[in-house]
């Protein structure tokens, strides 16, 4: 419970409305870090690195909850004991289990069986220090992947120069790269640039109002048709399994430069795609309708900067690109099919679909709409809601931008970093992070539907490496046909 406080104080800060919203007890979201170390991890050390992180200088993580007399929940800053935060835990009985194994596990305990202490900032850090790992538990209503990621490199160093900071990765926003084409045309050309922004601007609107409805159709009674892999109501209260499926950032760019404009997410959902096809066949004796649609929620980032931030730009409270939970959601579909010629045609329907859903400002209305009800009919409307709508859906994807280059915290390089978040009625969430020109994906499993999350983890992975064979076919094919 929150602690009930006699008055309101200068300093406490209100809670947004999506922090309400992570808190209800009905949802309670909690983001699940593991972060595997290449050496033995040192415990005073990595509490010295903390105590002089950029994270103890964020309020976020030196303030308790409370809620006054009005039943209003503030943050309130309070004296920070790391004792209470650090702790060495010890996971795993069976000497002959692999680490990714055992962590996973783990992880997988706490996505059900573990929320926070509300007596306390919200966070913590679980040393296992047999399997050098260490898991980094933060509450959701704290900020969303974008901004934990972004601070979470400000407290890194360079694995290769440990006097230099860890570079935040840049990404050029489409709206620049558009603004930059409009500056180098002639007259004749800006007219017909002028054309194609005001066709942009119709489609953007069009594809708004069609997704938009479609939006609130899910949150009230459309459904995807039942599968093997449905969730549905309490199913966030089963028991839990992991998986990880493991990618290269090349065989992913090699199947990106084989179609014209493509991008690393065209990438993932048309790998996704493939992969629940593929995993639809092997477990189910009765095949699903040709074609039938397994639809998931993919959370998007809504800052005016895409991709990571920094920090210094993070915590200014009127900056387009703050602090805190700024994200939306798309439904995005894919499709089931049986046997598909050219794996190729996967990432093709899938940035069909997805180019259409970035000219619209679906996950902008989402953002809004749920800030709306929270705010005008309180808690337990947008629960209900959201509730309907995880409900209503087939899965949860998120991708996360993380670190280019190999990077290390207290003197001890890191050798991955893995996320998973607490368990949603769906059946199946996915959470991918890249880090030094690998991609790592969580499959976070209900395990009494999916008994075996590492087969499903394996379809994703062969159907990328499927994928990267055509590539090279087609660019082969190209090529002499160029000649």
């Amino acid at each position: 419970m929150e602690r009930e406080v006699a008055a309101h104080r200068e300093d406490d800060e209100p809670l947004t409305p999506a922090g309400r919203f992570f808190l209800q007890p009905e949802m309670n979201q909690v983001i699940n870090c593991a972060i595997g170390m290449k050496n033995p991890i040192d415990i005073e050390a990595l509490k010295d690195a903390i105590k002089d992180s950029l994270m103890l200088q964020h309020p976020r993580f030196r303030s308790v909850l409370v809620r006054d007399k009005q039943g209003r929940e503030h943050w309130r800053q309070t004296q920070l004991d790391l004792d209470n935060h650090v702790f060495l835990r010890e996971i795993g009985s069976e000497e002959n289990d692999d680490d990714e194994t055992v962590v996973n596990d783990y992880l997988a305990d706490l996505a059900v069986s573990s929320p926070m202490s509300t007596d306390k900032p919200l966070w913590e850090l679980n040393v296992v220090r047999a399997r050098k790992c260490c898991v980094l538990r933060i509450h959701h209503a704290l900020g969303d992947g974008i901004s934990l990621m972004s601070l979470f490199i400000a407290c890194c160093r360079k694995a290769d120069r440990p006097d230099q900071m860890a570079t935040i990765p840049n990404n050029s926003s489409s709206s620049s790269i558009l603004r930059r084409e409009g500056e180098k045309i002639g007259i004749g050309g800006r007219l017909r640039w002028i054309w194609r922004m005001w066709l942009r601007l119709m489609m953007a609107a069009w594809f708004t109002l069609v997704y938009a409805m479609e939006f609130l159709l899910r949150c009230l009674w459309v459904k995807d048709e039942k599968t093997a892999i449905s969730g549905g109501d309490g199913v966030e209260l089963w028991p839990r399994k992991i998986a990880t499926a493991k990618f290269s950032i090349d065989d992913m760019k090699a199947v990106k430069r084989a179609l014209v404009n493509a991008t690393i997410n065209d990438v993932l959902f048309g790998v996704i795609s493939s992969g629940l096809s593929r995993y639809l066949d092997l477990k189910t004796s009765k095949k699903p309708r040709e074609g039938i649609q397994i639809s998931g929620l993919s959370m998007v980032n809504i800052r005016k900067q895409p991709g990571l931030q920094e920090m210094s730009k993070l915590v200014k409270s009127k900056s387009g690109s703050r602090w805190g939970n700024q994200f939306g959601f798309m439904i995005l579909p894919v499709y089931y099919h049986r046997e598909v010629n050219d794996p190729l045609q996967y990432v093709k329907r899938a940035k069909a679909m997805i180019d259409k859903k970035k000219l619209s400002l679906e996950a902008h209305f989402s953002y809004k709409i749920a800030a709306l009800v929270m705010s005008l009919l309180g808690p337990k409307v947008a629960i209900y809601l959201n509730h309907r709508i995880v409900c209503n859906t087939t899965f949860t994807i998120s991708n996360v931008l993380g670190p280019q280059e190999e990077i290390m915290i207290a003197g001890n390089p890191i050798n991955y970093i893995r996320v998973n978040t607490a368990a949603l009625t769906h059946a199946i969430t996915m959470h991918m992070v890249s880090y030094a020109g690998r991609a790592e994906m969580q499959i976070l499993v209900a395990k009494d539907i999916i008994p075996d999350p590492k087969v499903l983890a394996k379809c994703f992975e062969d159907a990328l490496l499927e994928m990267k064979d055509a590539a090279a076919t087609s660019t082969a094919v190209q090529e002499g046909k160029d000649s």
